[in-house]
């Protein structure tokens, strides 16, 4: 029997872009799964979070990738890109990197994470997205959650949060019917 096809994407953050040193480092590493399609979407023609979204469901769309095949990742803007996505199209896999989520002024950000798998990795010192509410967040919601000792853009955890990674698509792709 064939393996089913699984789809990743990944969404970069508001001033970053597809070819970030951690998107691609989660793009190779989705790339080394066998039967899986990974892409960065981009997002810089925007900074508009509600536009994001929408060219996240057109990238989705335009592969025909199933909600139950399809994992999303994604940091700061992109990660809540990644939660509202799965919020309206519950999917498998939603892993964020310092998620811009629990923040008063940002549209909708707290939204009620439809993945069958939920992964936040968040930095100590980050002095862009705080910590404590998206904890809170996490905690609410029952999503695991890892916090390192770095700071908003985890540029000293990159190697740390491409092995999270490759854990979390393994429990997503290898592991098609967990309980």
């Amino acid at each position: 029997m064939a393996q089913p096809a699984f789809h990743v994407f990944l969404s970069h953050g508001l001033e970053s872009g597809p070819g970030s040193t951690k998107i691609q480092a989660l793009k190779t590493v989705a790339e080394t799964f066998s039967g899986v399609y990974a892409e960065a979407v981009d997002h810089r023609s925007t900074k508009d979070p509600a536009e994001r979204l929408a060219q996240m469901r057109h990238a989705m769309a335009a592969v025909g990738a199933k909600p139950e095949q399809t994992i999303l990742a994604g940091s700061s803007m992109g990660g809540w890109v990644c939660a509202r996505t799965s919020e309206q199209t519950p999917v498998r896999g939603c892993f964020m990197l310092a998620p811009a989520l629990a923040l008063p002024d940002y549209p909708e950000s707290n939204p009620v994470i439809g993945a069958r798998h939920a992964r936040i990795i968040h930095g100590w010192n980050d002095d862009v997205v705080p910590v404590m509410p998206v904890l809170e967040l996490a905690r609410k919601q029952q999503i695991e959650a890892l916090v390192l000792p770095d700071g908003h853009r985890l540029e000293n955890s990159v190697q740390r949060v491409a092995e999270e990674f490759r854990r979390f698509l393994f429990l997503c792709v290898e592991n098609p019917n967990p309980s």
